[in-house]
């Protein structure tokens, strides 16, 4: 609880004791059989209230003045204030002398008011455990011990050390040493993963186990702590259509209830008087009308609607699941097709040379002058030629390459012309060649114009992307579709086995947009997965783009909508059952607050309800639907 909801639970137990005291007061009886309150009645009686709604209102006369003068009359806090001064005054008109009710209304949605402060802290909590990751400082080793500084200097390609139980504070890569790293915050995965020479780590995680020591790869700035942090702080900027809904009809709603509240006190007894020529009954409407402005304050709507979507973005943190707005947690919700982008999704991305064919040369001397003509190629093909030859490259060895977008390379090297790449390439070139019946990716190679043969690269199914794709669909997916830049023997293998409903093969980038648009439909969202920097311009133009975090390029993190941090397939269908879950508790919340709201108001507007059932219709509807919006936290069993 924080010091400001501990001031407000302090003057909540005095404002009821007090408040508590002068009722037991009020039924105490003198000697002769009158009421003590009798004897008080008057000023000090009046005081005494008075003193106590201060001390429980205060803040909300503050809110309600400020509120005025900034031209922003129409809220909760306006409502509030007017329906209890507004009894405080009827009681003084009336010489009743009970002035509990106006009290009551102000202390009780102040309970509220708490209640709610207590579940929007809750459902942070799951936020702050993600903000914790944030690293204090990095250990640099100088002159034979360690220094700490702020990983915001130090720069990229820099040896730095991570000592057990410390947070890994930079992206980079494992030079020395072994060890287990917790990954959960940024995961969910409880089970820790073991590191040693060679591996990628990331920032955000804990060193369990042994001291390692790890090359940064990038700045502080754009590593993955600094990415998640930035995102999950920016989700809450971004608003769904029914929090944008509740705060356009709020804004109508509340003056439309001011009005009609001084209506009913005004209306009616000026009928009676000229029509009916009877008693106007002032105090009656005039109470009639404050009990309607405490039932219409709609707080449980405009505060439990975007707790909803927060509790919401919480859960989905704690699961490894970022989103960056509320707006596309709902349209996930949505969602009837799902379209992968095959290598790196739903395979490992982990290639590896499994057999060359129909090749002049001996196998070692083909992948030798394809790995030198790729030398300048990042693509994971080419990385996987170039860890196949497991041999220094002598750039000295390579000119004029040029890249083919979507088709190959073409390099001279040793003077000689080598072209690499798929069939595209070699038809192109007017190169003719060997179809290979293998299944996998195929690079085809061709020395001064002659086919040389090509080499069969395989790329690995991940273990749970057919539980995952099988998940969707028991999810409410309708059609699931596979994009890819393979060719038609590998796309058909790989959406067999994974019973993937439609495929597009050998494709450009600029091809994957086009196949994109044509997906689209209206009323029936459409979401993207993918993780390489050329999927950055289909998962910007779905209505969902979802980038795996792991190993997914900055470029696809950056223009996705929702990012899966440990790159698991299987998080794709829960996310969409968190926000399914999420949105059913936002709806059940407007229908439920909308729905006691509308009766009690009739019963208030006929004389029927008294301020007691408003205190119901108001903090008793809000504490009820904050109840059910931190539901939207528990997404474990989903």
């Amino acid at each position: 609880m924080t010091k400001k909801q501990k001031k407000m639970l302090h003057r909540i137990i005095i404002a009821a004791a007090a408040l508590l005291t002068l009722s037991i007061i009020s039924k105490i009886k003198t000697a002769d059989g009158m009421p003590l309150s009798k004897m008080l009645f008057g000023i000090p009686h009046l005081i005494l209230y008075i003193a106590v709604y201060i001390i429980i209102g205060g803040d909300i006369l503050k809110k309600a003045i400020k509120g005025i003068f900034n031209r922003q009359v129409f809220d909760e806090n306006f409502l509030m204030t007017v329906a209890t001064i507004g009894a405080f005054t009827l009681a003084i008109y009336t010489k009743s002398g009970d002035y509990v009710e106006a009290i009551a209304v102000m202390l009780f949605y102040q309970i509220g008011e708490l209640f709610q402060g207590i579940a929007v802290g809750k459902s942070r909590k799951n936020i702050s455990a993600l903000m914790d990751i944030r690293p204090d400082y990095a250990n640099i080793e100088k002159d034979g011990s360690l220094e700490q500084v702020s990983p915001d200097s130090v720069p990229t390609g820099s040896i730095i050390v991570i000592q057990p139980g410390e947070k890994i504070p930079i992206d980079g890569t494992v030079i020395e040493g072994k060890s287990s790293i917790d990954t959960k915050a940024l995961t969910g995965e409880s089970v820790p993963q073991t590191v040693s020479s060679g591996d990628d780590v990331i920032s955000g995680c804990i060193n369990i186990t042994g001291l390692i020591k790890i090359k940064t790869t990038k700045e502080f700035g754009e590593s993955t702590v600094s990415k998640i942090l930035e995102l999950v702080e920016n989700s809450t900027s971004r608003k769904s259509k029914s929090e944008n809904f509740i705060s356009k009809f709020a804004k109508v709603y509340t003056p439309i209830v001011c009005y009609g509240a001084l209506t009913l006190a005004i209306l009616p007894p000026l009928v009676r008087i000229i029509f009916m020529n009877s008693e106007p009954l002032w105090s009656s409407w005039i109470y009639r009308s404050l009990t309607f402005l405490v039932i219409s304050c709609p707080c449980a709507l405009v505060i439990s609607i975007p707790l909803s979507f927060f509790a919401g973005i919480g859960g989905a943190s704690h699961e490894g699941i970022l989103v960056k707005g509320s707006n596309y947690l709902e349209t996930l919700s949505k969602v009837k097709t799902i379209v992968f982008d095959k290598t790196g999704t739903l395979t490992e991305g982990v290639f590896e040379v499994v057999s060359i064919h129909h090749s002049p040369l001996e196998a070692s001397q083909l992948l030798e002058y394809v790995a030198l003509a790729e030398c300048a190629s990042n693509h994971p093909i080419s990385k996987s030629i170039k860890y196949a030859y497991n041999k220094k490259i002598d750039l000295s060895r390579v000119t004029d390459i040029q890249e083919l977008g979507g088709k190959g390379i073409t390099a001279v090297v040793d003077g000689m012309k080598i072209a690499a790449g798929n069939e595209k390439l070699m038809q192109m070139l007017n190169i003719p060649y060997c179809k290979c019946h293998s299944v996998g990716t195929i690079v085809h190679a061709a020395i001064n114009g002659e086919y040389a043969g090509h080499i069969v690269i395989s790329d690995r199914i991940k273990n749970n992307s057919k539980s995952a794709v099988k998940a969707l669909k028991k999810a409410g997916i309708e059609n699931t579709v596979m994009l890819t830049g393979d060719t038609r023997t590998v796309a058909e293998a790989v959406a067999k086995e994974l019973d993937i409903d439609i495929i597009f093969s050998e494709l450009l980038p600029e091809d994957k947009v086009k196949e994109i648009e044509k997906l689209l439909k209206p009323n029936k969202a459409l979401a993207f997965v993918g993780d390489g920097v050329n999927d950055a311009p289909v998962l910007s133009r779905s209505d969902i783009g979802i980038a795996m975090g792991a190993k997914g390029s900055d470029a696809a993190i950056e223009a996705a909508d929702i990012v899966l941090m440990d790159d698991d397939p299987a998080k794709i269908s829960k996310a969409i059952n968190i926000s399914k879950k999420c949105l059913g508790i936002v709806y059940q919340n407007i229908v439920f607050a909308i729905g006691i709201k509308a009766i009690c108001l009739i019963l208030g507007a006929l004389g029927l309800a008294n301020m007691w059932i408003a205190i119901f219709a108001d903090v008793g509807v809000m504490i009820l639907a904050i109840l059910n919006a931190i539901r939207a936290l528990n997404v474990k069993k989903l």
